[in-house]
């Protein structure tokens, strides 16, 4: 999967995918351990966490939960646009979609190098907001991909299917190899952020999350105009 045969019908995605479930540890770490009770791209987690907003539950915020939810929303609007302005192209999809969060994620960047204490108060809204965009638009984007367990933010059918799908319950199989490395890939930008907060350098995780973007946007410049037949099979 690191290296896709040339006959894969999904071409350079599958690596690419993995790069940005990287992507979504390192934002996610970022988000709930320096914004608050709050994640940038796993939604169920909001609305669980609203939930105990609601209830009064201490370190837990109504509107930190529904701006991030609606920012995701509205990255995930974004991303249909920029699906269906792409004619079904798998190439020009990626990198349109790669594009625009790299940009988010630079913008928030930005905000942190800028701001005084971009993590706390009204300023740490930005960095919601910017985060979350870029992880509906990315999720919305692999959506629309559709490779095989790799969402990029979601791993929750990723864990069941190991088990479900294994032979020894009559499954086809687990593919614990192709999905543990989904898993192994957010949990690696997971720890890496956690990593550089908790030692004091929160203001770089964003770093390597802009870099990683700027990878997939640079390794997927050429495909727009490609006419490779892993484009259109979708």
């Amino acid at each position: 999967m690191i290296h896709p045969p040339r006959d894969d019908p999904h071409g350079p995605l599958p690596p690419l995918l993995l790069i940005l479930s990287v992507v979504t540890g390192l934002v996610d770490s970022l988000s709930y351990l320096m914004l608050g009770h709050v994640f940038v791209a796993n939604m169920t987690g909001n609305v669980i966490f609203l939930g105990f907003a609601v209830g009064g539950a201490e370190g837990f915020s109504i509107v930190t939960s529904i701006t991030a939810i609606l920012a995701f929303s509205v990255g995930a609007l974004l991303g249909g646009r920029v699906d269906s302005t792409s004619h079904r192209h798998r190439g020009r999809l990626v990198f349109r979609a790669a594009l625009i969060e790299t940009v988010a994620v630079l913008l928030a960047l930005g905000w942190v190098a800028i701001s005084r204490d971009p993590f706390t108060g009204a300023g740490r809204y930005v960095l919601v907001v910017l985060l979350a965009v870029a992880m509906g638009l990315q999720n919305s984007a692999a959506t629309s991909l559709n490779v095989p367990d790799l969402t990029t933010t979601v791993l929750t059918k990723t864990i069941t299917g190991i088990s479900a799908d294994a032979r020894v319950v009559g499954g086809q199989g687990s593919r614990v190899g192709r999905r543990g490395v989904s898993i192994l890939a957010m949990f690696t930008g997971a720890l890496v952020g956690a990593l550089l907060v908790t030692g004091g350098h929160g203001r770089w995780v964003l770093v390597p999350a802009a870099a990683l973007l700027a990878v997939v946007t640079a390794a997927t410049v050429r495909y727009p105009r490609s006419q490779e037949s892993w484009v259109a099979a979708r």
